[in-house]
């Protein structure tokens, strides 16, 4: 499983479309947790935190993410509340290699989806938990960070302009 990089053209324009809802008939569960699975091993190959199912190049609305050992999948997430409180916190994204930045976002979330029995699922998140699901949240619906990014900087030379919606 190779993760899709803006740097890509062809394939980055997965990343700027809105996902479409995760069909749990799509798959057998053998199939659904070995994706999991897969994208997990991913994610933690990449050193990263939280994966979006588009930045594998599937159209489906769901992520994995794994914060202080707790490892989460979360099929078709909705943001129900969140504090008014924001907190600027660096960001980088695996998409989006070499670029980091301040991004503001709400210090506590209320997350609602599906697990991946297709059971309703409510997370009440702060901190980088919060954070981590909003990034990949905002992933599925064709958002990068540098979009909510007031200043963004490279470490390994990448330039990060031409990268921010219109």
């Amino acid at each position: 499983m190779k993760i899709v990089t803006v740097d890509n053209q062809k394939k980055a324009k997965i990343l700027r479309k809105k996902t479409a809802d995760f069909n749990f008939g799509s798959l057998s569960k053998a199939e659904l947790r070995k994706l999991i699975k897969e994208m997990r091993q991913t994610m933690k190959d990449a050193d990263g935190v939280g994966l979006s199912a588009n930045q594998v190049n599937i159209g489906s609305n769901f992520f994995v993410a794994q914060v202080e050992n707790k490892f989460y999948s979360i099929f078709n997430p909705k943001t129900e509340k969140a504090s008014k409180e924001k907190i600027p916190l660096e960001e980088g994204c695996l998409s989006i290699p070499g670029v980091y930045g301040p991004v503001e976002r709400p210090d506590k979330i209320t997350l609602t989806g599906l697990d991946i029995n297709g059971k309703k699922v409510k997370i009440k998140a702060w901190g980088l938990l919060a954070r981590v699901f909003q990034h990949e949240v905002d992933h599925l619906n064709g958002k990068l960070f540098l979009d909510k990014c007031k200043d963004p900087y490279t470490i390994e030379g990448f330039e990060p302009k031409n990268l921010k919606s219109e």
